[in-house]
């Protein structure tokens, strides 16, 4: 069993990062096989924790190192690949046979000169912008807890795309389905080897054998392909025999992933059984969106006290009189509700004037989490654009492009974000800090615990109220708590 601190050395990024500069000095000398590999896995760690991470933090230096590592990957692949074929070569056919000396000689040639596109992009890598990187990533890194459910809801995305490929790769057949399965697989199992430590040593040994048998696979199909193209056979007895080599190993392959991975009691059934329910992940969805607005917002106490209002606002409010909140659709609006709540301030640090519309426009970016759509989260960034400044109007092109009834459930939304936003604006002392809806006709009365009439707090709920007066065609009242209402 490994240690915290071998999980923690394992999986740190600044470890990792600082191994990429170590490994290029390494790989320079000589552009062995061992270097370029490792280089590569220090470049490909590097890179999917930033892949990972960037579901949380938006800051662009994930993106610009993310680049920067791909660059560099890409630019040694070639090399790679050329010294995994030579490997091969010596595996599949005895020295003295002329295709093995015609690959070979071809091999060589190509190694020399993926060597020199190697050095060249090893020159231009910026290592003193990587080193800058290493010192500020893996602190921004740090705040998001490894192992989290959050994270095994990101897991859970990955494996069910790679279960998708599997099944394709099942059903057709083909290298391209499988090259599919390859990179899905992987994918996963960056996700678990990075962020969840736990599953990682249950699940590792078994995630690396599929890996390295699609791998294999994808090495022997390159490699007959490029045997093919150069026509390095001297007849056609020799170009047989190596195709049943390659049929024959590529068979072995296809024989022990399915022997591991098709049928009951495989490794699928056991990691889906470890991950979230699909019952959960409506709440995990929210909290990677909390996770990822905490980056941006430089008062996540203030939207968090206002979540906690606009749900009690919500809960209270007469909804159904508007037609468009019943049932299943209720609890839909509620959660796009919470998550505007959570988001609604993401674009204060890049605008104070206006920093509604930077915010919406930061939360109409955001990819959506399992279990939420990409129009949920277009509903919660115009609720968003509509907690301050002007009202809903259809000659605005987002609102305008709305259904009718998706127009009232925005008003509603960014009514009562508006409201509780309001509530929240003011001082520690004037803070509204509970609050309750009697909805009897012919008003909506609002019992606030911490208001007081004549005092700013008490302008600016008055006009925040408006938007949902326009929404329920009544009027809002708000009382402070234990007082009692004028007759109508």
């Amino acid at each position: 069993m490994a240690t915290s601190s071998t999980l923690e050395n394992r999986m740190g990024l600044a470890r990792w990062m600082e191994r990429v500069l170590d490994l290029c000095a390494k790989a320079e000398t000589n552009f062995s096989a061992d270097a370029v590999h490792d280089l590569r896995t220090a470049l490909r760690r590097s890179r999917s924790l930033a892949e990972g991470i960037r579901f949380f933090d938006a800051d662009p230096a994930w993106k610009k190192m993310r680049r920067a590592a791909k660059s560099l990957f890409g630019s040694l692949g070639e090399l790679r690949d050329t010294q995994v074929m030579m490997e091969w070569v010596e595996k599949l056919a005895p020295e003295a046979e002329l295709t093995r000396k015609n690959l070979t000689e071809f091999l060589l040639n190509r190694e020399r000169n993926a060597k020199r596109t190697a050095a060249a992009a090893l020159d231009e890598f910026n290592r003193k912008q990587w080193r800058t990187w290493a010192e500020k990533l893996p602190v921004r890194a740090a705040r998001i807890p490894v192992g989290g459910r959050a994270f095994a809801h990101l897991a859970l995305e990955r494996w069910l795309d790679a279960r998708r490929f599997h099944m394709r790769a099942l059903h057709t057949r083909t290298h391209v389905a499988l090259h599919e399965l390859r990179i899905a697989i992987k994918r996963f199992r960056y996700t678990v080897e990075n962020f969840l430590p736990e599953l990682d040593q249950a699940w590792g040994e078994d995630l690396k054998a599929v890996q390295d048998l699609l791998g294999e696979l994808h090495d022997l199909h390159v490699l007959w392909r490029t045997a093919i193209a150069l026509q390095v056979f001297p007849n056609m007895t020799e170009r047989d025999r190596w195709r049943g080599c390659v049929e024959e190993e590529h068979s072995k392959r296809i024989g022990a992933y399915r022997q591991k991975m098709v049928g009951e009691n495989t490794p699928w059934h056991l990691w889906r059984a470890e991950l979230p329910e699909f019952e959960e992940c409506r709440a995990l969805g929210l909290e990677r969106l909390e996770i990822w607005s905490s980056f941006l917002d430089p008062n996540v106490s203030h939207s968090r006290r206002v979540a906690e209002l606009a749900l009690k606002l919500f809960d209270g409010l007469p909804s159904d009189e508007l037609g468009i909140i019943v049932g299943p659709e209720r609890d839909t609006q509620r959660w796009i509700l919470h998550a505007a709540a959570l988001m609604h301030e993401v674009g204060r640090g890049k605008a104070n004037s206006g920093h509604h519309k930077v915010s919406a426009r930061l939360v109409n970016k955001v990819e959506a989490p399992l279990e939420w759509t990409a129009d949920e989260l277009h509903i919660a960034g115009l609720a968003v654009r509509y907690h301050r400044g002007a009202l809903p109007r259809e000659t605005q092109k987002d609102f305008a492009a709305l259904s009718r009834s998706k127009r009232l459930v925005v008003q509603f939304l960014g009514g009562i974000l508006r409201l509780a936003c309001a509530c929240d604006a003011a001082a520690e002392v004037n803070r509204i800090r509970e609050i309750t809806v009697e909805a009897l006709d012919p008003v909506i009365t609002l019992r606030a615990k911490g208001y007081v009439e004549s005092t700013q707090l008490a302008e600016d709920i008055a006009a925040a109220r408006h938007l949902l007066e326009l929404t329920f065609q009544r009027p809002v009242i708000v009382l402070a708590a234990g007082e009692k209402a004028q007759a109508a």
